[in-house]
């Protein structure tokens, strides 16, 4: 279900939009854990995704967060169909792509590209330079003569700040920058609309970063782009992203504007990821949120909602039952806010410290506590 259809589901009333670039609905992909060398087994499942659902506008930045093993990269991969889903839908501008076959696919990826966050292995060292963004020019037809092709070259080289002699060298001869900047130009060769960003400034140094993500933002605005910009340095995503999706262990937790997740977080998990993002002056005395043990395994993520394991105001509910993405009764917050939390309405705010470890048998005590002092405080202010 995409957030439109959640939103009506709860009774809101939401203008209808224009047609999402991309709407991606329950999407799950399962690995199968094989074991034995002559008489090979399935053992197990790996729930590397898991009822996925969201949608992306044109020339929007959904930003897809959550820790490493959360399954954001894999998220990606299944919209491009580098991976076939398990189960769950694709629809890029209405059609459905997860069906196609394969010449039909091989014309969609005109439209669907992906930037890779290691450009040097995702570069082939044996073609240079104008030869790699040759290439995909050439198998979609999209010049008619060699003149055209090279014109198209230095276009695109010098779109993304390099210079048209460096069409003759090879990706070893580049910086790690300019690597990204020549995996950025290849994703544009063929004129895209929607372009997965596969973490794509994490392996660069902090300055190049800053180019990097400026350069996606000019793309954007002077080609009406749309990105799933995949990440896990909030600094970058509330610099770049306009919504921004939470995943923890193959679901997201948390669908919010950028804006209002970075003032207003949430979800519990939210909160701990905010609370982690280094703040430049050592005297500021935040509040931290730090959930207690280690992130269990996908093969076998826990019951209910999967991170009361860690959560501290986990109750025997979050234990049973898995929670819906919705949007909460929550004073201040928007109809396109969505999180999936059981106890979100009488939740402390966000500015109040969690210790390591802190998921006390007491929880439903506190939040029975908190609940008592907003109702109080209503029915002062009313």
């Amino acid at each position: 279900m995409n957030m439109l259809a959640q939103a009506q589901a709860v009774g809101m009333s939401v203008a209808a939009p224009q047609t999402p670039v991309l709407q991606v609905d329950r999407l799950v992909k399962h690995f199968p854990v094989r074991r034995g060398v002559v008489f090979s087994r399935v053992v197990g499942q790996v729930r590397a995704v898991d009822d996925v659902s969201f949608d992306i506008a044109r020339g929007e930045t959904l930003a897809l967060v959550g820790e490493s093993g959360c399954g954001k990269s894999t998220t990606g991969r299944l919209i491009l169909r580098l991976l076939e889903p398990t189960s769950g839908s694709v629809r890029f501008q209405g059609q459905e792509i997860a069906g196609l076959d394969k010449q039909a696919m091989r014309r969609m990826r005109r439209h669907l590209q992906i930037i890779f966050q290691d450009p040097y292995a995702s570069l082939n060292p044996r073609m240079t330079v104008g030869q790699m963004l040759a290439e995909p020019i050439i198998l979609h037809g999209l010049a008619d003569s060699e003149a055209a092709i090279q014109a198209r070259v230095r276009e695109l080289l010098s779109v993304v700040g390099l210079l048209p002699e460096h069409a003759r060298r090879y990706p070893h001869q580049f910086s790690g920058g300019q690597r990204q900047r020549l995996g950025i130009a290849r994703a544009l060769a063929v004129k895209p609309d929607l372009i997965v960003c596969d973490e794509p400034v994490s392996a660069l140094d902090v300055s190049i970063q800053a180019q990097v993500v400026n350069l996606l933002q000019n793309l954007q605005r002077q080609f009406g782009l749309s990105y799933l910009f995949i990440a896990h340095d909030l600094a970058v995503v509330k610099h770049i992203a306009d919504r921004v999706a939470v995943m923890y262990l193959g679901k997201i937790v948390e669908l919010a504007p950028k804006d209002e997740l970075f003032q207003a977080p949430l979800h519990p998990y939210t909160r701990t990821l905010l609370s982690a993002i280094p703040r430049p002056d050592p005297h500021r005395k935040t509040a931290r949120q730090i959930p207690g043990g280690d992130v269990p395994s996908p093969m076998n993520p826990p019951s209910g909602c999967r991170f009361h394991t860690r959560c501290a105001w986990a109750t025997d509910l979050c234990k049973v039952e898995d929670p819906a993405l919705r949007n909460p009764d929550v004073g201040g917050i928007t109809a396109g806010h969505m999180t999936a939390c059981h106890h979100i309405e009488t939740l402390p705010p966000a500015s109040e410290a969690i210790g390591v470890g802190a998921t006390a048998p007491n929880a439903a005590k506190r939040l029975a506590l908190y609940a008592e002092r907003r109702a109080k405080a209503k029915a002062e202010a009313g």
